[in-house]
């Protein structure tokens, strides 16, 4: 979790912005992250030449040429004319990071990239946000994360399309889930700043085998992590830059991010081309109907993104794909056509593994949404047997605007109950992990809700006999007629 110490720095930093008339929330975030990315360069760069420095050799791969070294943070930090400086960084070392790779670099970065611009004209402001900056550690990846996160939770609704922040603990939480494979193909069909692809690019990394050794360093899977791994979608520019950027971050050096938008565009080329899908896509009510993609329509009726979205992923997923995917909860009971349609075709078409039903307070402090996970496999001819439920009441933070951690935490024995799962002992319909057999959801008009199955366990309490509590009513008016009687003769 990002510390309050950091969250403070940044909370400056964003003043700093705001009272120099720079006031659009993502423009801050995206002129933030071009400097850090700026910043974080150097910093692999000076840990190159440290790593050559000790073993008494030329820097491997350097990222910045001999003509290139005024580009660096570490030079420009400490010029003291603040016009200089502003001069150099938007002349040099802005234009650097925009041709990361050179002319011919035709990976995701260089793409979104090309049209990126810097706002900052004062060099006042720079030298005060330079300053600042240079005082936020970037070594940690999981401390960079947290701080973008926290850089977008600042955004004072959920964006003109419903986006929503997705939190780091919920994106590692359903990325264990999943267990991505060095073989996969990831994708996130509305991938923002790339939250869920950064994840799995973690967990990946530190998977070992059975003797020990990384997974990743099997044949062929490193080079298929660098190149094949990661595909993401989004409309945004601001994302897709922001995105680009953290995933190059994580060393990953040729993510197919794409500027797509997922409902709109038809899908040859890409349908069932993923292995896993991860995502939390945005939900904005309705959109035209003349907009939605026509290989879409074909599976489901409808002009609800949030129904949409589940046609998208089965469309996009090869057979045997899985998904991990966060819905409203109206997708899990809504009783239009177009609701039961989708849940029907999830349940009987395909096998639906698993429902996890989520706090409301989730993504506070920026919706109040109540959310649930739907894991499933694609596979085109069924194989729900029995569906695997578990009520989440608390994710280690509190439920509230402030979201601070407190000690009740469902994570870890979701996780735990996950991988232990079995529907011939999971039976009762009072603990927080069940099973529910696929003709009883069909009975229920497919709803998916956990309400609709879960029991709650009463307490039965008893009572004192109604005379013994008349009894008690009477001695203890007694008592107050007495103080008052004794009240009274004190006021003479």
């Amino acid at each position: 979790m990002i510390t309050g110490e950091l969250k403070s720095k940044v909370d400056r930093l964003w003043t700093t912005f705001w009272n120099n008339g720079i006031s659009n929330p993502l423009s801050v975030i995206e002129q933030i992250s071009y400097l850090l990315f700026i910043k974080r360069l150097d910093d692999l760069e000076l840990a190159k030449e440290r790593k050559a420095q000790r073993l008494n050799r030329p820097v491997q791969e350097p990222i910045f040429s001999a003509e290139q070294q005024r580009c660096r943070w570490s030079h420009f930090k400490n010029l003291t004319n603040a016009e200089e400086m502003l001069k150099l960084v938007r002349d040099e070392a802005f234009p650097f990071i925009k041709n990361l790779g050179g002319p011919l670099a035709a990976n995701a970065y260089t793409r979104h990239m090309k049209d990126a611009m810097f706002l900052i004209a004062n060099p006042a402001l720079l030298a005060n946000v330079v300053g600042q900056i240079d005082q936020i550690p970037m070594e940690d990846r999981d401390t960079k994360g947290d701080l973008y996160e926290y850089m977008l939770s600042k955004l004072s609704t959920a964006g003109t399309n419903g986006q929503f922040r997705t939190p780091r603990h919920i994106i590692k939480m359903m990325v264990e889930l999943m267990a991505p494979g060095p073989r996969e193909i990831i994708c996130d069909p509305a991938c923002g700043t790339a939250g869920f692809l950064v994840a799995a690019a973690e967990y990946v990394r530190e998977q070992k085998d059975s003797a020990g050794n990384l997974i990743l360093n099997g044949p062929g899977n490193r080079e298929h992590f660098d190149a094949e791994m990661f595909h993401g979608f989004d409309f945004d520019a601001t994302m897709l830059r922001i995105g680009s950027m953290n995933l190059m971050l994580h060393g990953i050096e040729d993510p197919k991010i794409e500027a797509r938008d997922s409902l709109s565009e038809d899908h040859a080329g890409i349908e069932e081309a993923f292995t896993l899908i991860l995502a939390n896509p945005p939900f904005k009510g309705s959109i035209e109907q003349s907009t939605i993609a026509k290989d879409l329509t074909k599976i489901i009726k409808t002009t609800k993104t949030e129904l949409l979205f589940v046609a998208l992923f089965l469309r996009l997923l090869k057979i045997g794909g899985r998904a991990a995917v966060i819905v409203p909860d109206g997708v899990l009971f809504g009783s239009s056509k177009a609701h039961k349609d989708i849940r029907t075709l999830l349940v009987e078409n395909h096998k639906l593994d698993g429902v996890i039903s989520m706090p409301s307070g989730v993504f506070k402090p920026y919706a109040g949404v109540s959310t649930a996970i739907l894991i499933f496999t694609k596979t085109g001819a069924g194989g729900t047997d029995h569906v695997w439920f578990y009520d989440m009441d608390a994710d280690g933070l509190s439920l509230d605007d402030k979201r601070q951690p407190v000690e009740q935490n469902d994570i870890p024995d979701l996780l735990r109950c996950w991988q232990t799962r079995n529907p011939e002992q999971e039976t009762d319909r009072t603990s927080k992990a069940f099973f529910v057999p696929k003709a009883e959801i069909a009975a229920n008009n497919y709803d998916l809700s956990i309400n609709r199955y879960k029991e709650v366990e009463h307490e039965e309490v008893e009572y004192e006999p109604p005379k013994v509590i008349l009894q008690k009513l009477r001695s203890l008016e007694d008592e107050i007629r007495g103080d008052l009687n004794e009240l009274e003769r004190l006021l003479g």
